[in-house]
């Protein structure tokens, strides 16, 4: 009888000091090198999607900003882009432009959070430090134009709940040359150390051809060499009017993810410059009596990558169906390609090298309490399309 040999497994999560989200990673190793990993992801299912279909539409904002606090203008924005295509609505001229400048703003803290936890997945905690503190002006002037430092609740159906007042934009531009020379500073020292080149350079790369097969987004993909961007390919907002370069890096390692991310905060900071001297007079809403019926997808370029909401409207005042698709969902998959043949003290940095949220990736299982699984996916596919038809006969 031939002998079964198992070979050995190391666990990270659900719960690891050094992932912020609860997720479950199982590495299949042949010494110090991963030969297979398998993700499980859900552990916190929201429901987001289905009481989004108990809420008045201009409720909803409100909840997916929820969905992820460091995208918590873009997720609104994708919703709201979907609900103005079904009703035919096109908001003032200076709400797209406030919409720009905040969804930039955001960008830019994003990018300084991630360069900041980077740092400290590889004990690098003066670069963690550094991004913290460069990260709190950022977040200070988000408070003052939405009143909220995350969940921002300023994007609506028709608009924006508040304007930028034109007083403070002298203010937000000297801020905005503070925080170029501070992340200046800082991405020469990312780019200059010999350390951080050594420790991130060839290690988890996503070929080209890798990042096309498992259709990554957003800085993974750029950092990959595929030169993708939903602000220039499918321009909304007031991108089209700013003048702004799409950044790459060919390498598709750690370090090229890094590269793509600082550099993309200058980009922003000059997008949020371009936008406050060209920020138009007039109002920032107009008055949205009804969504009728139709349906509609609204996309924007979070800060993680492509995410997009499907929209349908029975005429109601409430969506029947809301369906979120963020980029964690498609980005997260490609650890596959990532991790597979790397060191164990390199996974840890490479899982984080995609920025993954968690929370986005939500998706829920029925379990019974012997822990068998009910619905399976071909199950769930169905159930989804006898809800479906029950949709389109109540439309007849």
């Amino acid at each position: 009888m031939k002998k079964i040999v198992k070979k050995p497994v190391i666990a990270v999560g659900p719960f690891h000091p050094l992932q912020e989200e609860m997720e479950f990673f199982q590495l299949t190793v042949d010494g110090e090198i991963v030969t297979d990993i398998d993700m499980r992801l859900s552990y916190n299912h929201r429901g987001i999607e289905k009481i989004s279909e108990s809420l008045q539409f201009d409720q909803v904002p409100f909840l997916i900003s929820r969905i992820c606090g460091i995208c918590s203008a873009s997720h609104p924005l994708a919703y709201v882009q979907a609900a103005e295509e079904i009703a035919d609505i096109k908001p003032p001229e200076r709400a797209l432009y406030v919409r720009t400048i905040i969804n930039e703003l955001e960008r830019i803290h994003s990018h300084i959070l991630w360069v900041g936890l980077a740092g400290h997945f590889i004990g690098y905690d003066t670069v963690f430090m550094w991004a913290w503190k460069y990260r709190e002006p950022v977040l200070d002037l988000l408070e003052e134009i939405t009143g909220n430092r995350n969940n921002y609740g300023n994007v609506k159906i028709g608009g924006c709940r508040e304007d930028i007042p034109n007083e403070i934009k002298p203010r937000i531009l000297k801020e905005l040359d503070e925080i170029e020379k501070k992340m200046d500073m800082l991405t020469k020292a990312v780019l200059d150390d010999p350390v951080l080149h050594a420790r991130l350079k060839g290690v988890g790369i996503l070929s080209k051809a890798d990042a096309i097969k498992y259709a990554v987004v957003g800085p993974t993909a750029r950092g990959s060499g595929v030169d993708i961007d939903v602000r220039r390919d499918d321009p909304y907002a007031v991108y089209s009017d700013l003048d702004w370069n799409v950044i790459t890096q060919p390498e598709g390692d750690v370090f090229a993810k890094a590269v793509v991310r600082l550099l993309e905060t200058f980009e922003s900071i000059k997008m949020v410059r371009q936008a406050l001297k060209k920020l138009p007079d007039g109002p920032v809403t107009i008055e949205v009596k009804e969504i009728p019926p139709g349906e509609a997808v609204g996309h924007v370029e979070a800060p993680r990558g492509e995410t997009f909401h499907y929209v349908r409207s029975d005429g109601g005042n409430r969506p029947v169906r809301h369906k979120v698709r963020a980029p964690s969902y498609v980005n997260v998959p490609s650890f596959k390609a990532s991790c597979i043949g790397e060191k164990i003290a390199d996974v840890t940095i490479t899982l984080a090298a995609v920025d993954p949220c968690y929370s986005c990736t939500e998706r829920v299982a029925a379990v019974d309490s012997r822990s068998n699984v009910i619905h399976d996916y071909e199950n769930l596919l169905r159930l989804s399309r006898e809800k479906t038809e029950k949709i389109k006969e109540g439309k007849k």
